[in-house]
């Protein structure tokens, strides 16, 4: 039995300038962490003593003889893709999916470790993200950025840049206090609306306005966003506003980004006291961070106390495998 333990991650800067169409013209770059909430995903060779030959759990139950059958289309074509067959694989998580975590890109990652280490193969951090993009971009055509895979698969605090040979990812590099400081400044609400990312992304497509000035500026405050995290003499509370300010211009990208009732919520957040803020992902609900500094933090709890408050840490790794012997389900060192 093998078991993956895959990090969702929080976009800070630069989402949007991680897709295809604009990094390789214009150049791209995201700021982005994963955190202490996984998916996991368990795969084991299925006995052939059942009338099927794979069984899928994840929100639904399948149970196929033939992994053509497979109505889950990043299992049927990931499945297809590594020639895996006679499986279980189970999927759970720690928060829920379609909410601007990049959840269904780590559950790709996950799933493509999961397979690898039941052939008996190791796949490294670039293999993983470079496999899963191409898992969702273009075998499922799932509209989107590369920047979700990426993290997921290499976990940390990283600016991963973009261009037309591909993409790096650079640690930033931050002292202990102010990470611990940042950390403490930054909650997370549950809006309570769900979506497909690559339904907000293709709604957003088909809007008759450019957005690349925006995109630009929005990919230009990455640097500034970077300078203020790792120079201890500036003022880190920026972070916040800055957040503010690059959610105005992600706004103006697409009329998908977002609603009128995240707009209120996110509003009540600012009037409570928090300096900014962001919806995560693609846009259209999920999850909304803000910045607040601690004297302000039960003001904004108060104002959003019909939300549900996700306390979390940020975190330092990227997916991991646990083994477990198929005879006495004991770890294996």
């Amino acid at each position: 039995m093998i078991i993956t333990k895959t990090p969702f991650r929080m976009s800070f800067f630069g989402g949007g300038t991680d897709m295809e169409d604009f990094f390789k013209v214009h150049g791209g770059s995201v700021l982005s962490t994963t955190f202490d909430k996984y998916c996991y995903v368990n795969v084991r060779h299925l006995p052939r003593f059942f009338d099927y030959s794979t069984e899928l759990s994840y929100s639904k139950t399948e149970r196929v003889t033939s992994v053509e059958d497979i109505q889950h289309p990043a299992i049927r074509n990931a499945m297809k893709m590594l020639d895996m067959h006679e499986i279980r694989l189970t999927y759970e998580a720690d928060l829920p999916a379609r909410s601007g975590l990049g959840t269904s890109s780590s559950f790709a990652v996950g799933m493509l470790n999961a397979f690898y280490a039941l052939k008996g193969k190791y796949a490294d951090k670039k293999k993983l993200a470079d496999e899963a993009i191409y898992l969702e971009r273009e075998l499922c055509q799932e509209a989107g950025g590369w920047q979700d895979q990426i993290a997921a698969s290499f976990g940390g605090f990283n600016r991963i840049n973009f261009n037309a040979d591909g993409y790096e990812v650079l640690p930033i590099i931050i002292s202990p206090e102010r990470i611990k400081q940042l950390n403490q400044n930054l909650m997370m609400f549950f809006t309570g609306f769900t979506r497909f990312s690559s339904d907000v992304q293709k709604a957003n497509a088909t809007g008759k306005s450019d957005k690349t000035a925006q995109l630009k500026e929005m990919l230009a405050l990455v640097d500034k966003a970077e300078r203020i995290l790792t120079d201890k003499n500036t003022d880190l509370d920026d972070f916040g506003r800055l957040l503010d300010y690059t959610w105005k211009l992600k706004r103006q990208t697409g009329s998908a980004v977002s609603t009128n009732s995240i707009d209120e919520l996110y509003e009540k957040g600012i009037s409570a006291g928090a300096l900014g803020g962001k919806l995560l992902g693609a846009g259209g609900g999920g999850f909304l961070v803000f910045y607040v500094k601690p004297e302000h933090q039960d003001s904004v709890r108060l104002a959003l106390r019909d939300l549900m408050h996700i306390p979390f840490e940020f975190e330092d790794g990227g997916t991991r495998i646990i083994h477990y012997t198929p005879e006495t389900y004991e770890p294996i060192e």
